[in-house]
């Protein structure tokens, strides 16, 4: 399974089923992706390019160690509103509830799509984290 699907997946059982793995992907994309490709690699940009606690927090998540929670706002802050904005809009949510599931997504993934402070090469991500589904739902 690559990233993209297990994300994917992680998101439509987060939100309890209520998308479909087509409409969860697209989202995802949207907010994740670079023209055909879907890593973290643009996402992990604009966390260092943000600096401050947020290059901070994106520090802890990229390592070994324990991650460092994130607000909603700040990763709205980050992603930028309008992203944020339209990700909810093809889910069905509210900005709220958007923020909220992106605070807790985007760090696991994050967290388990790296290893000592470096992202995983696309190939070997998913390996990476074959566990998080199960752990995310617990």
């Amino acid at each position: 399974m690559d990233l993209k699907s297990l994300a994917t997946e992680m998101l439509v059982q987060k939100l309890g089923g209520a998308n479909d793995s087509h409409t969860a992907e697209s989202a995802l994309h949207e907010l994740l992706g670079v023209g055909k490709s879907f890593n973290l690699e643009n996402i992990v940009g604009q966390f260092t390019n943000a600096g401050g606690g947020a290059a901070e927090k994106l520090t802890s998540w990229l390592g070994d160690g324990a991650n460092k929670a994130i607000s909603s706002s700040e990763i709205e802050s980050v992603i930028g509103a309008d992203k944020v904005g339209r990700f909810a809009t093809q889910l069905g949510l509210g900005s709220d509830e958007a923020r909220n599931q992106l605070a807790e997504l985007v760090p696991q993934l994050i967290d388990k799509g790296s290893r000592g402070g470096n992202l995983l090469d696309p190939a070997n991500a998913a390996s990476g984290l074959g566990g998080l589904v199960s752990r995310f739902f617990k």
